[in-house]
């Protein structure tokens, strides 16, 4: 067999690939129809033994996949050919099939449902991630790391507080897939251009019935689509989302650098190649993988954007965009999801070497503190920060310790004892709230998620 998309044989797991298949595809739309028959029956408009049967024979094992591909080729229309499909398995029934509907009227609701499935695993990987990210940080809480700024040491954090960050964000991105999934899974069952015409006098009871059948809302003042804007959202944050794991996977890229050399992906090194002819090398491959994806779940925004734009009621423009768009975003982000997890499960964390780059420093990521306790001796912040800037000038172009600078300034020294000096130059003793932060992140994803997170 042959293949043309990556997703069909190397990105991707099955359980999402499962909800955007032909088949899944094609049962999410004929749960529709039986929703639609249902609808009918409850309000007198067909006879509920109708409704029965069209519903028994909604399914895949009545329904044949070859059979509906047979009548596309002279129909050249999909969903009429489900629809025909159906209505021979249905017998007297199956005159009842469709009634009163437009094919978006099946088409959206049944993405809406394929959404909903998608993202219910979306935010199942996310609170995954949280808890992996929360064991991380709960154990790196008290781990001395350099903070960095503009690529240069700054002051001292932890590797908790770094992870704590992450987490923060995460729960932010938890947060906005529990709002928009209301808008997301919207379906709509009006009618040709919205007016629900077709359905008669009780087509808004009718479509509010079907929402409430399948599990999701309805779009209240529809055209003959469910508005792009609902999926414009979505596909912003599912970006938004990749886009963050994108942060994260680059923080371990460079943190696996040889010159940094902080954290590491973890690497099997009984079998595990790093490459075809350096035999040495033991590369983050996982995390420049999120990070590739990344860019390519971005790519989809700019025609998401612009399949919101239809002429008057619709027009088919974005029909063959969204078929790319939607399965892809969503089966790339689980994968990713997946991938950010297996790293940050099993990150090696060296933090003797997160000391030694701290002692690299020669005390310079320590200007601050001692700063901050000069103005505690009364004299100003500008005065404090000049002081500080001279010496730590002075140690950089000597290559000496910025301690040793300090003992020998009269401006410094006049103010503080060298004991005083000594514990002002003591990372350990600058990382403010860091690791508080740490546990309140902890704790609040305990609370969120309702677990309990052990080391």
């Amino acid at each position: 067999m042959s293949y043309l998309c990556p997703l069909d044989f190397r990105y991707g797991r099955a359980d999402m690939k499962t909800i955007f298949t032909e088949q899944s595809r094609l049962q999410f739309q004929m749960d529709v129809e039986a929703a639609l028959a249902r609808a009918h029956a409850s309000i007198g408009n067909i006879p509920a033994e109708a409704a029965d049967v069209i519903s028994s024979k909604a399914n895949l094992e009545a329904v044949d996949i070859e059979r509906v591909k047979e009548i596309e080729k002279d129909t050249r229309h999909d969903l009429m050919a489900l629809v025909k499909a159906m209505s021979e398995q249905c017998g007297d029934a199956g005159k009842y099939v469709h009634l009163g509907a437009t094919s978006n009227d099946i088409v959206d609701t049944a993405t809406a449902i394929q959404i909903k499935a998608a993202m219910d695993i979306i935010q199942v990987d996310i609170e995954t991630l949280l808890v992996t990210m929360s064991v991380l940080a709960k154990r790196e809480r008290d781990t001395l790391e350099v903070g960095r700024t503009h690529a240069q040491f700054a002051i001292p954090i932890t590797f908790g507080f770094k992870i704590a960050g992450y987490i923060a964000e995460l729960l932010r991105h938890r947060e906005r897939i529990i709002e928009v999934r209301p808008r997301a899974c919207a379906g709509k069952m009006a009618g040709a251009v919205g007016t629900g015409a077709a359905l008669g006098k009780d087509f808004a009871k009718i479509q509010a019935k079907v929402m409430e059948d399948l599990g999701i809302t309805y779009e209240k003042a529809a055209t003959q689509v469910v508005g792009r804007d609902r999926y414009t959202e979505l596909i912003c944050l599912m970006a938004n989302i990749a886009t963050s794991l994108e942060r994260y996977a680059t923080e371990v890229r460079n943190l696996q650098r040889s010159e940094i050399a902080e954290a590491h992906e973890a690497f099997d090194v009984s079998k595990q190649v790093g490459s075809s002819t350096m035999a040495q090398k033991k590369n983050p491959i996982t995390s420049e993988n999120v990070c590739g994806l990344a860019r390519i779940v971005r790519g989809f925004v700019t025609p998401m954007f612009e399949s919101q734009v239809l002429w008057h009621e619709r027009d088919l423009s974005n029909s063959s965009a969204e078929r790319f768009i939607i399965p892809h975003v969503f089966t790339l982000l689980d994968d990713m999801l997946f991938k950010m997890d297996d790293v940050f499960r099993n990150i090696f964390v060296d933090r003797s070497r997160m000391l030694s780059n701290i002692d690299m420093a020669k005390g310079l990521i320590m200007a601050e503190p001692v700063m901050m306790a000069l103005t505690a001796k009364g004299i100003g912040r500008q005065e404090a920060h000049e002081i500080i800037r001279e010496t730590s000038m002075e140690a950089a172009k000597s290559g000496e310790h910025l301690l040793d600078v300090l003992m020998r300034s009269k401006s410094v020294t006049t103010l503080m004892s060298a004991e005083e000096i000594e514990m002002a130059m003591d990372p350990a003793n600058y990382v403010g709230g860091a690791p508080d932060i740490v546990d309140r992140m902890v704790s609040e994803v305990e609370g969120v998620l309702g677990v309990k997170i052990e080391v």
